[in-house]
């Protein structure tokens, strides 16, 4: 009985095996990156410090996106648009929208700490979850290299925090808005939504 059941079991399995479909190697595509760096626009050939633990972030991985890039501080009298833009970015994002944050202590001195308490700062008080960077200036001939494109291709200049540059899937600039616009304001909101071709 033994060495019948054990036959059964033997054939059985041979032919599960041979009637198995076989399953080619897909093989490593490495081109893949370099594919999304061939296709990353220029704007955002840049590379910066995140801001929790300072590892480089290469802007490229949101080419294809919409970008919303906005200087900000965390002692501002427009420091609340936090909570707005971690609204429009937790919105809007699974249809491809992504707010980056670059504090900067060029106004008012109004962003003093270091990485960590800003980090801390803008989680514990506001949620914040879109990418932030580490502290930077954005504007003069300190600015970095990302504000330095975005004035030159603009002509327009951050003339205070919150300043917001919206940038289109193609890596083109749409527009700039200036700090009083907020996060839910129905005209950028719109043209973000446009963009998104929602």
């Amino acid at each position: 009985m033994f060495k019948a059941s054990s036959l059964i079991f033997s054939a059985l399995a041979a032919a599960l095996l041979t009637s198995a479909p076989v399953r080619a190697q897909t093989p490593a595509t490495p081109a893949a990156p370099a594919a999304a760096a061939a296709n990353c626009p220029v704007l955002l050939k840049q590379t910066f410090k995140r801001l929790q633990d300072e590892t480089p972030q290469d802007l490229c991985q949101y080419a294809g996106k919409v970008v919303l890039v906005v200087n900000t501080a965390s002692y501002c009298g427009y420091t609340s648009q936090y909570d707005g833009l971690e609204k429009l970015y937790a919105k809007y994002a699974p249809k491809g929208l992504v707010v980056l944050g670059f504090p900067s202590n060029d106004f008012g001195k109004q962003e003093p700490g270091s990485s960590k308490e800003i980090a801390d700062f803008c989680y514990n008080t506001y949620g914040v979850k879109f990418p932030m960077f580490a502290k930077s200036s954005v504007k003069g001939s300190a600015a970095n290299p990302l504000h330095a494109s975005l004035i030159k291709v603009t002509g327009k200049e951050p003339k205070w925090n919150f300043t917001k540059y919206l940038i289109g899937r193609d890596g083109k600039v749409i527009d700039v808005y200036p700090s009083k616009v907020t996060p839910d304001d129905k005209v950028m909101v719109s043209r973000i939504e446009q963009a998104l071709g929602s």
